[in-house]
Formats: structure tokens, sequence, C-alpha cells
């Protein structure tokens, strides 16, 4: 029975990925959140190497990466500033 779940949850998202990716505009949306997850990483990374001079350390995993790839670097200054004052 398991297994029936698990089969069925994998083809219930292929197949909502097939009708997705039909979609005229889907790959340039999919394109411009890959391209704002991989700025925000190297923000981060960016950031990482900076914690020798700032002791701000922040740590690269998703949550950061998605924060800051919605926010921008308002997000990867909201993410120092809240490491400075709660931790």
């Amino acid at each position: 029975m398991k297994a029936a779940m698990w089969a069925l949850l994998v083809l219930s998202v292929g197949a909502l990925l097939f009708l997705l990716i039909r979609q005229p505009g889907t790959r340039r949306v999919l394109s411009a959140i890959g391209v704002h997850v991989v700025v925000a990483a190297f923000l981060l990374y960016g950031a990482h190497l900076l914690s020798g001079y700032t002791q701000i350390v922040l740590p690269i995993n998703p949550w950061t990466v998605g924060l800051v790839a919605v926010l921008g670097m308002p997000g990867l200054l909201l993410l120092g500033a809240l490491k400075l004052t709660l931790i």
C-alpha cells in the first residue's frame, strides 16, 4: 500500500511538471528563479568570506538562500542585522 501511494505521488508530480513545462512562459519564470537563487548563493558566499572581518557568520542553507533570493541585498542586510541583534 505504501509503495502504491509513493508511485501515485511520483506519477502525479511528474504529470504536473510535464504540464507546467509545456506552458509558454514557464521556462522564462523558472530560469529567472534559478538565476535569483544562484545570485543569492554567491551573495551569501561573499558575506561568508567577509566574516573574518565582520565577525558575522551567516549560514548557507535553503532558508537563507531563499530569503536572499526573494529579498535581494536588503534580505542579506536583514539577516546580518538579525544576527547582530538576536544572537
